[in-house]
């Protein structure tokens, strides 16, 4: 009888402690609870990395309609891919140091299937590309000119991406062909969405142009699964923006999946996601980087983070669409 008292006991002191602490224990260690103050239960929602309402408003349109978490996830992807004022998707992205604008992007749905495309030339919308890898092909991910050959045998138009005025910032790199990323600017070169049903069937999608004047041939984390994107319909999804290379050496998005697994908020897994690339980048003498973080849990509460400030997201949820700021950490 006394081990059962004491059993309660330690119980109630345990969870005042969590309280206390915004804190849960598990196996005797203090599990992080923080909460973004944004965060609030709910669905469907979406949320997408940047200023992107009409990629927002156009996910829950398809949701409201019926459509599945993927198709509202597709949906809101194919927006800043057709925005030829988005430097950083698709069509009008500004290209590598030869010119070429190449196209990088993934899906991931509720069962756990997935597709994705990259160094995918002439293709304006290659999350679209990316879904019938995972539909029609018995692959995960196809690149290059074979990603071209299958996207035209998909149905999709061969075009040119390089609109006017990313021709002109190209020629006008060129002049001394110095590679110097501004962070918040050139570096948001990720559109990514994250999109959950009434019923809370989990999709998301990633596309990006790539680092502006990168290397022929570099691809970051974007088309990676478990890096720019993660999805695991038990838990929650997550999703990533920023330095590539460094969300591809920590696995971001699959980290912070996985930290949700075990317990933690979404915002206090984006957190630690956010720290472990800080440490990795200090390691590596790496500096004037950015990366940010959008995860989403089984209730519609979401975290969002980066590593400096200007980091800033579009979240629908409860019939309101908005803009907001993620916290940072340096």
């Amino acid at each position: 009888m006394s081990n059962r008292r004491d059993f309660f006991r330690y119980t109630l002191v345990a969870a005042a402690g969590a309280a206390l602490t915004g804190c849960v224990q598990n196996n005797d260690k203090a599990i992080p609870q923080s909460s973004n103050p944004a965060s609030v239960k709910g669905r469907p929602v979406v949320i997408a990395t940047w200023n992107n309402l009409i990629a927002t408003e156009t996910a829950m349109k398809k949701l409201t309609e019926g459509g599945s978490a993927l198709d509202a996830a597709e949906a809101g992807a194919r927006i800043p891919e057709a925005d030829p004022n988005d430097v950083s998707v698709g069509y009008g992205g500004l290209p590598d140091r030869d010119g070429n604008v190449t196209l990088d992007a993934c899906v991931m749905d509720d069962k756990g299937n997935s597709g994705a495309v990259c160094f995918l030339k002439n293709i304006k919308h290659p999350v679209s590309v990316a879904r019938k890898v995972m539909e029609n092909t018995p692959h995960n991910m196809i690149c290059g000119s074979g990603a071209l050959e299958f996207a035209l045998s998909q149905g999709f138009i061969e075009e040119d991406l390089l609109t006017e005025g990313s021709r002109k910032a190209w020629q006008e790199w060129l002049k001394e062909k110095k590679y110097q990323p501004v962070i918040n600017i050139e570096r948001h070169d990720t559109i990514g969405i994250l999109a959950m049903d009434k019923d809370g069937r989990l999709s998301g999608a990633c596309t990006t142009s790539g680092l502006s004047y990168k290397m022929s041939g570099r691809i970051g984390d974007s088309p990676i699964i478990g890096a720019g994107l993660f999805v695991d319909n038990e838990i929650g999804a997550a999703c990533a923006t920023g330095l590539g290379e460094l969300v591809t050496q920590t696995l971001g998005s699959f980290l912070i999946v996985e930290l949700m697994r075990m317990g933690y908020s979404p915002q206090a897994a984006c957190e630690e996601a956010v720290n472990r690339i800080i440490r990795r980048a200090e390691a590596a003498g790496v500096t004037d980087y950015q990366a940010g973080f959008l995860a989403l849990d089984k209730n519609g509460e979401h975290g969002a983070f980066s590593v400096v400030q200007g980091f800033n997201y579009a979240l629908y949820q409860n019939n309101k669409n908005i803009v907001l700021e993620a916290g940072h950490k340096l």
